[in-house]
């Protein structure tokens, strides 16, 4: 290679130096711009703090620009960087105050917005958070004006009664780590401001370590206190414990919480010794001082995500380990927020679960608080358990489902097992609760899915028995838990009573059966109708059975049908005697069922009226008069159009006929029955006998005729008509004519059978009425001949053969239809029919009328 020439060398200098002195002038003039930039945004920071500007949006405009001027000074090139830019002594003296000058007033902004409101300290810990985004910033420079800062507020601090500095506790967490740092200078002066952080918060909560620090000057309390920080310069590396114990003490739990926070949020950092170092302080916090953390829930929720988030967290041990030691301080506040996440539960809520059982310390607190949940309602949204706070983050309440579910991994553990088992009668009740709901959610009813404990003889059983009487005594929380505490104290009273039952017990059975609840009330029922040979042994037995009696009235037709069989299973097993103190309460019972509109409900309690009847007949006499007093229903019945209700209104009245002694059964069978046959014979022995109740059926009778049942009309008509005959010569003027005008509103009827029997009734009643029109005497002489020369009634309808004549000439009229089709059949043929009825029936079995 050629050598270069002397001049091509120099040339070669010359343009050297040159672009030298443009890089240290480019450099120069950037330090200018940042200069003059930062006196710009000054201007207008201490504008908007001599502003009118909403507080909040003046500080986060004001933290916008600061953060703008933090990023151009602290990425400014190092003092010794910027002195080697100068070429002589003069330059770099210049570069160096302005240099300096920079820093200075970015210092100066931050001392007048503190001087003036000290919420603003809150800058100091962005940028804390900001340096340690980014070690490219000048961090010692950093850590020297939050220092400087500091200072200037710890000897302003004392000036006032009391300070708003809320960001204390952040600061404090930022400036903590940094004592973790590598740089020594970046820790000297990191201690230094969490001295400064301490003092300030000392003034805040001066009554939290009296003992420590009240009655001394602010030189002894500084004093102390950089005692306690600046040993840990020796430490740091090792143990942090120090850190945690000052903080602990001198934060408010506010502050402490906002601490603790910043460093749970640490533990994700990609930084690996960032989070390690957190995790440390984290642990030494809570050990100490788990107790004053007040946003439990948050923390609690943010572990949760950051699980979820990354299920191999490097810090999972470490987030376990915090939920441990939150649930020994405030077992409480964790469980109900565990019971918050969606259930069934995942594994990440599984692993805190299991972390929260780790503290057996608060084993007892733990399963006090999970049994305080299971009391609540799936789906139900309520307003406290106990305190004031939200019950669920959802639209529906899953918190007892949650809790269910947690009791699979608290129980195994040692500890829980021992407190269980004090608890033991309360969390079955409170399980067989759940179970019931979930039942009823899934549209499943507690027969279809029966549990009973017959077959487990658990060593609690005294305590449970008597725990569950204390609940059914002091009532339920909702109606429906009623049920679930009758089936439980009824199977637990099944496996401990088999003869009789104490008094006390009986009364919460009859408060159940008079439950507003109609559910409670079947349910009642039933468990009595299972116990009936307990129940029957009772000395004050009927004090039961007359709710059940009163349970006939219900408006729930399920409850009036389980309590007749209720009543049947005990009648069946009580003795006779008793029986028959009641016997006459219990038939009239009956009565008024006996046309109910429930077909279930008047089948049951017309057979059941009979059964009453076959188990009183050595006390027939006693239930007379309600046996004559029940004839109307029956009799009117046996034309319904139920075979199950005609079955049984045959099965009750042919006991009714016997015990009364009448020859009217053999017409009852099916071969020979004929239903205006059963209403003369029925008639004409009351007539004879019991001549005195027959107003009483008429009075019954004419209830029936305003039915909207056809046959229950028809009955009613023929019915009330041999009655009124049977009693004519007893009955008043007044009450025939209501009889007449009952009847006459069925003489308008549409249907052609009804019309006809109702105008045959009606003319019946007008001869009685105008035959009591005649002289006194006649009438007196006539009533004395009666009395004593009672006739039998005779046929006076004869239904069949109507409707024989009306189908004959309904054929007829179709034929003649057919052939003259404009000529009609006069309606009057209709009415007429009854005056042929003597010539064309065969009614020689019958007597007739004299």
């Amino acid at each position: 290679m050629a050598q270069e020439s002397p001049n091509t060398m120099t040339r070669l200098q010359t343009l050297q130096s040159s672009v030298t002195w443009y890089h240290v002038e480019f450099k120069a003039e950037i330090l200018l711009d940042t200069y003059s930039g930062l006196l710009s945004e000054q201007s207008m920071i201490l504008a908007m703090n001599s502003s009118f500007v909403d507080p909040l949006i003046q500080f986060e405009s004001q933290l916008r620009i600061i953060e703008l001027s933090f990023r151009k000074v602290f990425s400014m090139p190092s003092l010794i960087r910027v002195k080697a830019m100068g070429k002589t002594s003069e330059d770099i003296e210049d570069l160096e105050n302005l240099y300096q000058n920079i820093f200075n007033i970015f210092e100066d902004t931050l001392l007048i917005l503190v001087s003036k409101d000290f919420y603003k300290i809150q800058i100091l810990k962005e940028m804390a958070t900001w340096m340690s985004e980014d070690s490219f910033y000048l961090q010692e420079r950093a850590m020297m004006v939050i220092t400087r800062v500091l200072i200037f507020a710890s000897k302003r601090v004392k000036k006032y009664p009391s300070i708003d500095a809320p960001s204390l506790g952040l600061l404090a967490a930022e400036l903590s780590l940094f004592c973790s740092h590598n740089d020594p200078e970046i820790i000297q002066q990191a201690m230094a401001g969490m001295n400064y952080v301490l003092y300030i918060a000392l003034c805040q909560n001066s009554n939290v370590v009296k003992f420590k620090y009240s009655k001394l000057s602010e030189e002894e309390n500084l004093k102390i206190i950089r005692s306690d920080v600046e040993s840990l310069a020796k430490i740091t590396q090792e143990e942090k414990a120090k850190i945690a114990q000052s903080v602990g003490q001198i934060l408010l739990p506010q502050l402490l919480t906002d601490f603790v926070w910043t460093l749970l949020k640490k533990l994700s950092s990609p930084n690996t010794k960032l989070a390690t170092d957190a995790a440390s302080l984290l642990k030494l916090t809570l050990e100490f001082h788990a107790q004053k953390i007040t946003r439990v829930s948050k923390i609690v929720d943010n572990i949760y995500d950051q699980l979820c988030e990354n299920s191999s967290h490097m810090m999972k041990g470490v987030l376990l380990h915090t939920i441990s030691l939150l649930t020994r301080a405030s077992p409480k506040k964790v469980i109900f927020q565990l019971m918050e996440f969606p259930v069934p539960a995942d594994e990440t809520l599984l692993l805190l679960w299991q972390a929260a059982s780790m503290e057996s310390t608060v084993a007892s607190e733990v399963l006090k608080t999970i049994l305080l949940i299971l009391k609540g309602k799936p789906g139900e949204i309520e307003d406290s358990l106990g305190e004031k706070r939200r019950f669920s983050l959802y639209a529906s309440n899953m918190m007892p489902v949650a809790a269910s579910q947690a009791l699979c991994t608290f129980l195994p553990v040692t500890s829980y097992r021992k407190v269980v088992v004090k608890l033991f009668p309360e969390f079955l009740m409170t399980l067989l609760l759940q179970l019931f709901y979930c039942s009823q959610h899934l549209k499943e009813t507690a027969q279809e899915r029966p549990l009973t404990l017959s077959e487990y003889n658990f060593p609690q059983f005294p305590e449970t028995l008597h725990y569950v009487y204390k609940v059914a005594v002091e009532g339920p929380r909702r109606s429906e838990d009623s049920i679930v505490t009758i089936i439980f104290f009824a199977e637990l009273l099944n496996n401990f009573f088999k003869e009789s039952l104490p008094e006390e017990f009986l009364v919460l059975f009859r408060n159940w059966i008079n439950d507003s609840n109609p559910s409670v009330g079947k349910m009642s029922l039933q468990k009595i109708a299972s116990m009936a040979p307990v129940f029957s042994e009772i000395e004050s037995v009927c004090n039961l059975l007359l709710p059940v009696l009163d349970a006939f009235l219900s408006k729930e037709h399920t409850v009036i049908i389980q309590a007749m069989l209720t009543l049947r299973n005990i009648l069946g097993k009580l003795d006779k005697a008793i029986y028959s103190t009641l016997c006459i309460r219990i038939a009239a019972s009956y009565s008024p069922l006996m046309d109910h509109v429930n077909g279930d409900i008047q089948c049951m309690a017309i057979r059941h009226f009979g059964e009453l009847l076959m188990d009183m007949n050595h006390y027939n006499w006693m239930l007379q008069h309600i046996v004559l007093g029940s004839l109307v229903p029956l009799i009117l019945f046996l034309e319904s159009t139920e075979p199950r209700i005609v079955n049984a209104c045959r099965y009750t009245l042919t006991i009714c006929i016997t015990q009364l002694k009448w020859s009217t059964a053999y017409l009852l069978k099916e071969e020979s029955y004929n239903f205006e046959s059963v209403v003369l014979d029925v008639c004409n022995n009351l007539l004879s006998s019991y001549e005195s109740v027959i107003t009483d059926l008429i009075s019954d009778t004419l209830g029936f005729l305003g039915s909207s049942r056809t046959f229950l009309k028809k009955g009613a008509i023929i019915l009330v008509g041999y009655l009124g005959k049977s009693r004519e010569y007893l009955l008043l003027k007044e009450e025939i004519d209501i009889m007449i005008e009952a009847i006459e509103r069925l003489t308008r009827e549409e249907d052609p059978l009804i019309k006809v029997l109702a105008e045959k009734t009606h003319k019946l009643f007008k001869e009685m009425a105008n035959r009591m029109a005649s002289s006194t005497i006649k009438q007196t002489f006539r009533k004395w001949v009666k009395m004593f020369c009672t006739k039998k009634l005779r046929l006076v309808y004869d239904v069949a053969n109507i409707i024989a004549l009306k189908e004959s000439d309904t054929e007829s009229t179709k034929r003649d239809s057919l052939l003259q089709p404009h000529l009609k059949i006069p309606e009057e043929q209709y009415r007429d029919i009854d005056e042929d009825i003597p010539k064309k029936c065969n009614v020689k079995k019958f007597e007739y009328f004299t």
